[in-house]
């Protein structure tokens, strides 16, 4: 049976998996969304016997339904390969009593990997299938990870180029130095000087532009996303979650049938809903644990049901969560309003004009598989602390935000579900903020001193991603204003207008 996608803002515009992987975004600015969530027609015994790439297929294949089985397997061992520093893919370790999935194994050392990896795939195959002619431009706003994994990931990919851009003062050392060091004839990386909400909102004016639109085909371009607005970021993120309980399965941490709770350092709204996805493919989830750090929009949300970006904009230690317009917070907000398009566009119009709105007790009923909880900036650093010294594991700032949140709940709850937490990134790539919530005295080391460190304290080996960077020369240094984010755009493609 074909999956079609339909927009969040126009019941009447549909499209193929290929075609919305192709589009990014849909007219008006909606997001694709599944006309219906497919069950998984395969059982969680022989599940757990299942390889990463094996169980990828067994989701995707659901979603994608427009995809040859060829296609598909291509993409995806094309994706799941030797990027990836062990061959289990996104391997699941024990430390107080929390199974942390760690899904930062690929070419960049973050969970982006895991979709942005088998995007560039899904997208050429995409292309071929509809016979597109012109060059296609990815045009993603980063807060610090997507903008290296999407940039990896499509660099000399050929019908291809990436144009990302970043928060030039809202990202880590190690993140900046990932992305501006970045080879590739097609790759392209702008500093804006904003947040990344600046930075989104940027992307998304130029994606909804329909008079830029027909200059581009005149060029022989048409824009497709990197972001998790494409459908194309958010099913490969079903997969891990799947995949998980099969692991858990295995080893014996739950029953057949039996629930596990999933904890999600939460920023764009993108991860959690690949699991609350994956939870009504039919995986026993019982609650989807939503992390926030101190820009706590998502917390006030779920807390209130009243979404207000109207705040002060807080630089935290887990960048990648700095984020007051979570994008994909639309997805779920559509299927709340009965998956009617006119209710979910009153939402996000008043969002754009007034940067609140307030949704209805009967939608809120629909948010009780969400908990909510956040974690201040010394406690995220307190955990990083607490977990070393207990268990001798080092987390990142991100995946501490998750644990701190997941201590709450517990306390909160007394709810002793077996529970995964998403370990996002790894520790190598925010290692100031790590080594310092150790303790102080590394402050006073430079940034790859401090890398050498924390090999030492972990016993984890140095990533390829981090030795790469040591020497690299920077070849990217264009900063500019939000206001000149389309100049620079045109600039690059050599459109003059």
């Amino acid at each position: 049976m074909e999956l079609i996608y339909k927009s969040t803002r126009n019941d009447n515009e549909t499209a193929t998996a290929s075609q919305a992987i192709l589009h990014g975004l849909a007219q008006e600015g909606g997001l694709y969304v599944p006309s219906f969530i497919p069950k998984l027609d395969i059982s969680f015994e022989v599940l757990a016997d299942k390889t990463y790439q094996e169980t990828a297929y067994e989701v995707m294949k659901l979603f994608l339904t427009d995809f040859t089985e060829e296609e598909l397997k291509h993409c995806i061992d094309s994706a799941y390969d030797s990027k990836f520093d062990c061959k289990e893919i996104a391997p699941i370790k024990k430390a107080e009593g929390a199974n942390y999935l760690e899904l930062f194994h690929g070419a960049t050392i973050a969970f982006k990997d895991m979709a942005l990896s088998i995007l560039p795939h899904l997208l050429t195959t995409s292309a071929k299938k509809n016979q597109v002619k012109n060059e296609i431009v990815i045009l993603t706003a980063t807060s610090g990870d997507t903008g290296k994994a999407a940039l990896a990931g499509f660099a000399d990919v050929p019908g291809t180029k990436i144009i990302v851009f970043y928060p030039k003062n809202g990202v880590s050392p190690i993140q900046e130095k990932q992305m501006v060091t970045q080879k590739g004839n097609n790759t392209y990386v702008i500093g804006i000087k904003g947040n990344f909400d600046d930075a989104q909102t940027g992307v998304k004016k130029m994606f909804s532009d329909g008079e830029f639109a027909k200059v581009l085909d005149q060029a022989g371009y048409q824009f497709s996303s990197a972001n998790s607005i494409n459908i194309g970021r958010l099913v490969p993120q079903i997969v891990y979650y799947v995949y998980s309980y099969g692991v858990l399965l295995k080893n014996g941490e739950v029953k057949n049938g039996e629930p596990m709770n999933v904890v999600v350092p939460t920023g764009n709204f993108g991860n959690i809903l690949a699991a609350y996805y994956a939870k009504q493919m039919g995986v026993p989830i019982n609650k989807l644990i939503c992390a926030s750090n101190e820009n706590k929009v998502l917390f006030d949300f779920l807390s209130s049901g009243c979404y207000d970006r109207n705040r002060e904009f807080v630089l935290t230690s887990s960048p990648s969560m700095d984020i007051l317009i979570s994008s994909n917070l639309e997805r779920l907000i559509y299927k709340l309003a009965g998956s009617e398009a006119d209710k979910n566009l009153e939402f996000m119009n008043a969002l754009s004009q007034t940067g609140v709105y307030q949704i209805t007790d009967k939608m809120r009923e629909g948010l009780s598989d969400f908990w909510g909880g956040f974690a201040t900036e010394e406690e995220t650093a307190a955990m990083i602390k607490e977990l070393y010294e207990k268990a001798g594991y080092i987390i990142d700032t991100h995946t501490a935000v998750a644990a701190k949140v997941y201590q709450k709940y517990l306390e909160e709850t007394k709810d002793n579900t077996p529970t995964l937490i998403a370990s996002t990134a790894s520790p190598y790539k925010f290692t100031r903020s790590v080594m310092n919530a150790i303790d102080l005295a590394y402050d006073a080391k430079g940034d790859f001193e401090l890398v050498d460190e924390l090999n030492r304290l972990s016993k984890v080996p140095v990533p390829n991603a981090i030795e790469e960077i040591r020497t690299a020369p920077v070849l990217h240094k264009t900063v500019c204003d939000t206001d000149k984010m389309r100049e620079e755009v045109e600039k690059i493609l050599g459109i003059k207008i």
